[in-house]
């Protein structure tokens, strides 16, 4: 790699390697990420962004240039939790660095996706950033447990409205253009609960489940493929009941359901088939699209619906063709182009607020939330650059 944007990347990568292990020692579970913001705006500061702001839910935006045209690049902050420590051949806090890779909870899900961006940023101060853009790298929260969360905040109260979205989560360094989305779902059943001596004097609840249980299974079976973000698909993640006692006949029962959404498939049209279910008449049963209200760290409670609307950036629209002329700028060879197998905050600037959203970002998908999560340190060089390289190719357009 020869390109200029590389070069200058190369010269940044101390101060970008340091930045990183830094973020990656500071534990962020989500609605509790306030000192890894704070760490992030010192390092904007340091850079000398424009304008550094911290939004009242907590999400930190690092703003350089003040043009018509807006670019945001979004990394979310918080993490999921290490797991079993034992799983771990090292500290998950260390941010160790062997044999090229980088070690730690967050390394590639996403904090590498947050260091790249806000050095591309320092870049961007040193080549000058065109005049016409505004560049944007935020650090946004509670993406673990509530994706796009932060963007439905961002847009609604903050009135921040991008022309481009560039979500940086982990595509090893792919440009992607979209996945599924998702949704979840609670279906529940009533029943009349009795001494366990003698349950023919009652109603089993658990036993209305069973049979939804059956045909929930059946509907994953026969929901359709749909190119190219593959089939949807639904699974049981939890089931609870409640009686008297544990020797009582149980008088209700809950299952809750991850919903997978491909193309064409929406909210309205996911509850809709499954209160169509025979079992789910049958047992006269209560389907709920689940609710999130959990407050962020500075406390601020923002409710949502727990809906996730699927989303694709066609390869033809203008997004991916920048995006495919960037890397070219950037690293002077053909790039890969796909979409994810999970979900990012792009269900909320794309499936939501229908902003221009593609992804690209340093690290491997495969190795979410998974213990020895790594990222390759090259790959926080390539993405440093390919996102300097997009902005400029954005002015450009």
């Amino acid at each position: 790699m020869s390109s200029s944007y590389y070069a200058d990347a190369l010269e940044i990568k101390p101060d970008l390697v340091k930045f990183m292990q830094d973020i990656i020692r500071i534990p962020s579970l989500s609605s509790d990420e306030g000192a890894v913001v704070e760490r992030i705006r010192d390092e904007m500061l340091k850079i000398g962004y424009d304008e550094v702001t911290v939004d009242p839910m907590g999400n930190i935006l690092g703003r350089i240039g003040s043009g018509p045209r807006i670019i945001a690049f979004d990394g979310h902050c918080d993490i999921v939790d290490v797991g079993d420590p034992k799983l771990w051949d090292r500290d998950p806090y260390s941010a160790e660095i062997e044999d090229g890779k980088l070690y730690g909870r967050g390394a590639s899900d996403m904090k590498g996706g947050v260091a790249s961006s806000v050095y591309a940023g320092a870049l961007l101060k040193k080549r000058g950033i065109p005049d016409n853009v505004t560049f944007y790298a935020t650090a946004t929260i509670q993406e673990e447990d509530c994706d796009g969360l932060c963007w439905q905040y961002i847009v609604k109260e903050g009135g921040l409205r991008p022309d481009l979205v560039v979500i940086t989560e982990p595509t090893s360094l792919r440009i992607y253009r979209g996945h599924r989305g998702r949704m979840e779902i609670e279906i529940h059943t009533s029943g009349v609960s009795c001494h366990g001596s003698a349950p023919e004097r009652g109603d089993n609840a658990i036993y209305k489940m069973a049979d939804i249980i059956a045909d929930i299974e059946k509907l994953n079976d026969r929901l359709p493929p749909r190119d190219p973000l593959g089939k949807g698909t639904v699974t049981i993640s939890e089931i609870r009941s409640s009686s008297p006692s544990l020797c009582a006949v149980a008088d209700g029962c809950t299952i809750h359901l991850d919903r997978r959404l491909t193309i064409d498939e929406t909210e309205d049209t996911s509850v809709a088939e499954i209160r169509a279910l025979p079992s789910v008449q049958a047992a006269n049963a209560t389907v709920t699209v689940l609710d999130y209200a959990v407050p962020s760290y500075t406390g601020l409670t923002y409710p949502t619906r727990k809906y996730y609307p699927t989303w694709e950036t066609k390869e033809d629209e203008p997004p991916v063709l920048a995006a495919v002329a960037a890397y070219k700028r950037a690293f002077e060879k053909e790039p890969e182009v796909g979409h994810w197998t999970f979900s990012t905050n792009g269900v909320a600037t794309a499936g939501m607020h229908h902003i221009p959203t593609i992804g690209f970002g340093p690290g491997h998908e495969r190795f979410a939330h998974a213990p020895n999560e790594e990222t390759e340190v090259e790959h926080l060089v390539c993405a440093t650059a390919f996102y300097t390289a997009l902005v400029e190719e954005f002015a450009s357009e």
